[in-house]
């Protein structure tokens, strides 16, 4: 019998890691199956390099410099996710793993919760609001499944 496969998406705003079948046997420490991802870095001086601009006041003829509606960094954030989100998509309609864990800084989790279709929703088996990206392959492996198992007891 098949065992069922489970991925691990480890994410913040501007790094990623997927974590394939991480509880296999056939995966060790040294070699987890990890997919990788990192969001381009802008500094903050580059993203407003690109003002917004000037326009006219509602009372009189002065110009005003107008503002910027949303935050850019912010924006970048959302769509790493959705990134992250078509990838996971994409691996599992082509039936690569059944199973979903997701830990990822608060923001982060907020984002990919607004970004994941109802079929990725329905086979995550635990969200866990905490970033983990930063932690060696070998820490990771066993954080994770420290966090899983602890979800389980409290379930």
């Amino acid at each position: 019998m098949r065992s069922i496969r489970t991925w691990v998406l480890v994410a913040d705003g501007s790094r990623a890691r997927i974590l394939r079948d991480p509880f296999s046997h056939a995966v060790s420490a040294e070699n987890l199956g990890e997919l990788v991802f990192r969001a381009e870095q802008k500094r903050l001086r580059e993203i407003m390099a690109d003002k917004p601009g000037k326009g006219f006041g509602a009372s009189g003829a002065r110009r005003s410099s107008m503002e910027y509606h949303s935050d850019p960094i912010r924006e970048d954030e959302r769509a790493f996710a959705s990134m992250l989100v078509e990838v996971l998509n994409s691996h599992r309609m082509a039936g690569d793993f059944e199973r979903l864990a997701i830990f990822a800084s608060p923001e982060m989790l907020g984002d990919l919760r607004k970004a994941l279709p109802d079929p990725l929703k329905n086979i995550t088996v635990g969200e866990i609001a905490k970033d983990l990206t930063r932690l060696p392959a070998s820490e990771l492996r066993l954080a994770v499944a420290t966090l899983l198992e602890r979800g389980r007891a409290n379930a």
